[in-house]
C-alpha cells in the first residue's frame, strides 16, 4: 500500500466504512421510497445503521427474485450466488469487515447492535426457498407461510428492533412487548406485500404465498385483511414503548401499510392479479408529516 491510498490521518478503515455507508443508503434510494422515507425520521443514532439491514436483505432478496436470473444463472447458480453471499455475510459478521461495502456496512451494524446469526439465518433460510420453489408453481399452506413470513420478515423487524434498544434498559414485560410488536409488524407489511404483488408472484415467480387452495377469492382476500389489521393493531401498540427517536418512523411505515391495507380490501381479488395496488406519493407524506406530529406531542418515557 502507497502512503497516498491512505487518508492523511491514517484512517483508511473509516474511509472505507463511510463509503460503505453510503453505498447501503444508495441501495435503499434506488429500491424502496417508502422506506428511504421513514428511514429519514429516524434519529440520526439508528439512521446508517437500518439503511445498513435494509441494503443487505434487499441484495439478497434480489438474487432470488429475479436479478440473478436475468443475469442468466440457472437455480443451481443462484443456489450458489446466494450460498456465497451467505458466507460472507456471516464471516464479515464475526471479523467487521468486508470487501463487498453493503457486507461491511451490516457487518458493523450487527456488531455494534448485537444482530446474529440467530435472526440471519433464518432470513436466508427464506431466500433459499424462493430458490427452491422457483421451477414449478408452489402453493404454501399455512405451516410453510409462517416459516418464511418468520424468516424474510419478523427477523428484519427484530434486526431493527435491536438497533434501538441497543442503548436502553427495558424491562423484560417491556421486551416482550416490544419483540412481538417488532414481529408482528415485519408479518404485516410481508402479507400486505404479498396481497399486492399476486400478479408478479403468481405469473412471473410460480409462488403462491397467501396459501394451498388455488388463486384467492374476494373471501380470502378480506381473511387476509383482517389478519393484517390484526398484526398493525399488536405492532401499534408496541410504539410508544420505542425510543422516542424511533417513533415516528416505525408509525409512518405503519400507517403506510394500513392506508396500502385498506387499498387492497377495497379492491377485487381479480385485479390484484392483474396490477399492484400503491399509496400515492402525496398520502406518503402527509402520513409521514402525522407521525411526526404525534411523535412529537408524547412526553418521552
Amino acid at each position: 500500500m502507497t502512503p497516498t491510498s491512505r487518508d492523511e490521518s491514517g484512517e483508511s478503515l473509516g474511509r472505507f466504512s463511510r463509503a460503505a455507508d453510503t453505498a447501503s443508503t444508495e441501495v435503499i434510494r434506488s429500491y424502496s421510497t417508502s422506506f428511504g422515507l421513514a428511514t429519514r425520521l429516524l434519529g440520526e443514532r439508528h439512521r446508517q445503521h437500518v439503511r445498513n439491514i435494509y441494503a443487505m436483505v434487499r441484495i439478497a432478496d434480489e438474487i432470488v427474485d429475479g436479478v440473478a436470473a436475468e443475469a442468466g444463472l440457472d437455480a443451481s447458480a443462484q443456489s450458489e450466488a446466494l450460498a456465497s453471499y451467505v458466507a460472507e455475510t456471516h464471516r464479515s459478521m464475526r471479523v467487521g469487515y468486508s470487501t463487498d461495502l453493503v457486507l461491511h456496512a451490516f457487518a458493523r451494524t450487527a456488531r455494534e447492535c448485537g444482530i446474529d446469526e440467530d435472526l440471519t439465518q433464518p432470513f436466508f433460510d427464506s431466500m433459499s426457498a424462493d430458490i427452491d420453489t422457483a421451477t414449478e408453481f408452489t402453493a404454501f399452506d399455512a405451516e410453510a407461510h409462517e416459516r418464511y413470513v418468520y424468516g424474510s420478515a419478523e427477523v428484519v423487524g427484530l434486526m431493527c428492533l435491536r438497533v434501538f434498544l441497543r442503548d436502553e434498559n427495558p424491562t423484560t414485560a417491556q421486551r416482550e412487548i416490544l419483540t412481538h410488536g417488532a414481529r408482528q409488524l415485519g408479518a404485516a407489511f410481508q402479507n400486505v406485500n404479498f396481497l399486492r404483488d399476486l400478479a408478479d408472484d403468481t405469473d412471473r415467480l410460480q409462488r403462491g404465498y397467501l396459501g394451498d387452495s388455488g388463486r384467492l377469492t374476494d373471501a380470502d382476500r378480506d381473511a387476509w385483511v383482517v389478519t393484517i389489521t390484526s398484526q398493525l393493531d399488536d405492532a401499534r401498540r408496541s410504539i410508544p414503548l420505542l425510543p422516542k427517536d424511533a417513533r415516528a418512523a416505525v408509525r409512518s411505515a405503519l400507517a403506510l401499510f394500513e392506508a396500502l391495507t385498506r387499498r387492497v380490501a377495497k379492491t377485487p381479488a381479480s385485479t390484484l392479479y392483474e396490477r399492484r395496488v400503491r399509496v400515492p406519493d402525496p398520502l406518503k407524506a402527509l402520513l409521514a408529516a402525522r407521525a411526526v406530529i404525534v411523535t412529537a406531542m408524547e412526553r418521552d418515557r
